[in-house]
Order: C-alpha cells, then structure tokens, then sequence
C-alpha cells in the first residue's frame, strides 16, 4: 500500500444483510471537510430488506463523498474517502463524478484506465487482483474481417480464367463484436455488472451504443441511454384527446418494495397455499386486555388484542409443533423446529416488512408485550436491521387495524404458516341461547400444503379461536 493510499482511505459498501448485492444511499451525515471518529454514522442506506446506518471504521476528514444521495450502490465499491493524516499538507483533487458515479482515472493516453480485480465483491470474498480487460473475440466465418491470411510458404490458388475481379484485401480491422448474417452484433459485450444496471434500468443492449475499447458498453452508455429513453417519454406527445400530463406518476420499484414483491412471487408460485377461515366470539379476551392494562404487571407496555391473539398462536404451536417447520426443496426435507422466531407484519413508508420476535415461545406475557412493543416502535422508526427480519418461523397480519374482516395471506418465504387477524366489532351472536351483541372477528390461517395437510392446519387454527374464546386456556393449557 503506498503513503497515499495509506493517508487517504476509502470505505466501501458494505454487505449489511445476507448476500446483499446493493444498496441506495438515503442521506448523508457528514460532508467533505467534516471531522469523523471511528464508529461515527456517516450515511443511513437501504438495502432489500430494510434501512441501515453505516458507521466508518476510522478516523480522519471527510476528503470526498463518491455518490449522490438517492444513488444505488454496488456492494464493496468506495463511498467514502477519508485524510486519516490531514496535517500532513495538500490533499489530491477530488475525482469528478459523473451522474452519480465515481470518474475513472485516465491512463497515459488519455483512455480510462483498465480497472483491477471485480467491481464489487461481497463481505468476505475478496477481489481478485486481475484485469477486467475482455479478450477479442474470434469473427465469424464469413462476417467482414474473417478472410484469413495466406500462411508463408503456401502456393498461391490458382485464379479461374473468367472470374470477376475481387476488390483488394483491406488491411485486417481492429478486434470487434462478433456479427450475425445481418451485420448486427450477436450478442453486445458488457461485463455482467453492466448488464445486470441494463436489466434493472430496462435497457435493451442491443440499441446502446458502446464506447468502451474492442466495442464494450460501459456502464456510462447504459446511463446514457436511460437518460435519452427518460427524456423521450417525458416529451409531450400530441394527444387525440385532452392531456393526461399531470395525471399519473411512475415511481420505481426499489429497496424493500421491490424485495417483497419478489418474494410474494416466489412464495405464491412455490408453496401450495390452502386459507382456513373461523368467526370467534372474543368478547372474554377484549376484557381480559382491559384488565390487563390496569395490571402493574403490565404497567408502561403495550397492551391490545394482538398481543393476546400472539400468545394464543404460541399455545397453538405448542400443541401441534409440526406446523412449526420449512419445506426444504434442496434436499427434499421438512426440518422441524423447536422454536419459535413469531414474524409479525408491519406497513412502513419503505413498505411491508416482517420483523420477528426471537425465541418468542419462551417469553412471559409481559417479556412478549415488550418484545412486540419495541418491534412495532423500531419498525415506524425505519430503524428494523435485516438480522430483525431474517429466521422468521410463523407470522401474524394484523389486518384488523385497516377494518378489514379477513383475508387470504401469502406465506413470508421459508415459512409454513400465517394466522390472519381481522377486525373486532359488535356483531349478533347466540351466547347461552340468546342472541346477543358480542365482540366478534375473523381468523384467517393460510399454510403451506406441502408439509401442512388439512388435519394439522385446522387444529391450529381451533386451537388459536378456542384460546381467544375463553382466554383462560392460556393457564389451562400452558
């Protein structure tokens, strides 16, 4: 390492989830000139699962930010450059981002130069010291340029008396794509990271023109086409009729939004759902809430329907623990598990995300209405980390709070199970023998029918409808 990278160093995006390949910077904390301390938040990003603050780990000035706020970043790519020795005099000019990108340094020639090992790596495997260069390819037999060369020595063919008269060869072209009959290219050369920013931005590569050395398309041509397709569409176009500017707004599918979607895809077209439906009076559990919160036992907690309908779903489990498993569709195995890690669906401005209760199975009462508290609190806050979200067992949807009734819920991925909780209101109801107005809701169970027959499902949910209908099974069944 030489003097000067030892003096300025550069902190790179780190894996702040499991296998994480990206992550968009929110905010900034810090700008250039800025004093930091090792641990010290420098930016707060959001990755698919969930947002984090990042802490730098050394001291220094702040010489230089690479990316804007609202940038997707790759894993393991500098953010952030740091004077850890600002005293020892003038610091180098600051690369020039362009769009939010770091500016490449250019060679002798005046070329970008050639970029060592991988762009970005994951924690833990580090990049390989090798140039990303990519070899020429071979051109296609019959394409321009693929007329070899006469080997030395070799008698010169014979020309046919009539022939027509053949233009001169032309000196041999520089290395190029290779070509269809139609003269396009077959395939546009782009590293992997390039193509995966094309993928994400919908950019068709074959209408990208590459201005990278043997005809590559850089991640700067993608941009730019992004840009030129961005411009086109928000071009007024003549319409038949009256405007529609000003009538609708497109946003783009990131972050945790996007993370959901595609794990609600994958777990509705994966996992064989069955939904169970049951009405329960629960008149006896909203008083044993009211109770509660005069309890001193309970005092300063956060206490309502859910947390009872929760210890409910616990005793549930305990009683019929199969329910409590995965589908492993690797090695074609149901794994079984002992304990519970309870999931429970909040809304947040970044979207849906399901943050669990660690070992909620063996918490009192007052140590689960903690826990739920402080997930609920940390979720609205937008502090929820991905180790919060990750090993989830069972979930509740608490779709009560909107008014709903019930409804069909989709499994959280690698799950078996998910209860449901509708709204609770007065309804008519025959209690010994008399219609009466009682407190009445809807517990919906979906499961996953792989390792979750009809048998094993319909007892959890009997289980979780005749705790919340004379809560003092909780005592008796415990």
């Amino acid at each position: 390492m030489t003097a000067v990278e030892q003096r300025f160093r550069e902190f790179k995006m780190p894996d702040v989830g499991e296998g994480l390949t990206e992550a968009e910077i929110l905010k900034w904390f810090v700008a250039p000139g800025d004093t930091v301390t090792d641990g010290q938040v420098v930016c707060e990003v959001e990755t698919a699962k969930a947002a984090v603050e990042l802490p730098i780990p050394f001291d220094g000035v702040v010489h230089e930010l690479r990316f804007d706020e609202g940038t997707t970043v790759d894993v393991g790519t500098p953010i952030i450059s740091v004077d850890t020795d600002p005293g020892a005099g003038e610091a180098p000019p600051q690369a020039a981002p362009a769009a939010g990108k770091p500016a490449e340094k250019p060679s002798a020639e005046g070329e970008p130069a050639e970029k060592e090992g991988r762009q970005a790596n994951l924690v833990g495997y580090g990049a390989a010291p090798a140039s990303t260069k990519r070899r020429p390819r071979k051109p296609v037999p019959g394409s321009q340029g693929s007329v070899p060369a006469p080997s030395a020595g070799a008698p010169a063919p014979q020309e046919p008396a009539p022939a027509p008269a053949r233009p001169e060869a032309a000196p041999a072209p520089s290395p190029s794509p290779e070509l269809n009959g139609s003269g396009r290219t077959a395939r546009p050369l782009a590293k992997p990271p390039v193509r995966k920013l094309a993928k994400d931005l919908g950019i068709d590569l074959e209408a990208v023109t590459p201005s990278g050395p043997d005809g590559i398309i850089t991640r700067e041509d993608v941009h730019a086409a992004a840009e030129a397709v961005q411009t086109a569409r928000e071009t007024p176009v003549a319409a038949p009729s009256r405007a529609v500017e000003g009538r609708e707004r497109r946003v783009p599918v990131k972050g945790v939004r996007k993370a959901t979607a595609q794990a609600m895809v994958n777990s509705a077209f994966t996992a064989p759902h069955v939904t169970e439906f049951v009405t329960v009076d629960v008149t006896r559990t909203m008083k044993l809430v009211a109770d509660l919160k005069q309890d001193p036992a309970m005092a300063g907690l956060r206490v309502n329907p859910l947390l009872l309908v929760a210890k409910a779903l616990l005793v549930a489990i305990r009683r019929n623990p199969d329910v409590n498993a995965t589908w492993d569709e690797d090695n074609q195995e149901i794994v079984y598990k002992d304990y519970v890690n309870l999931g429970i669906a909040a809304a947040t401005p970044r979207g849906l995300i399901v943050p669990n209760i660690k070992d909620a199975h063996a918490k009192t009462l007052p140590e689960l209405a903690s826990a739920l508290g402080e997930l609920v609190t940390t979720a609205r806050e937008g502090k929820t980390t991905p180790a919060d979200m990750s090993g989830g067992t069972v979930t509740i949807t608490n779709v009560g709070v909107f008014g709903i009734d019930a409804g069909t819920p989709i499994l959280n991925p690698g799950e078996s199970a998910i209860l449901a909780f509708g709204t609770v209101k007065l309804q008519p109801w025959v209690h010994k023998g008399e219609v009466k107005p009682r407190q009445v809701t809807t517990l919906a169970l979906s499961f996953d029918h792989r390792l979750v027959d009809g048998e094993l499902g319909s007892k959890v949910l009997a289980d979780v409808a005749a705790v919340l209908e004379r809560p003092k099974r909780l005592i008796t069944w415990a």
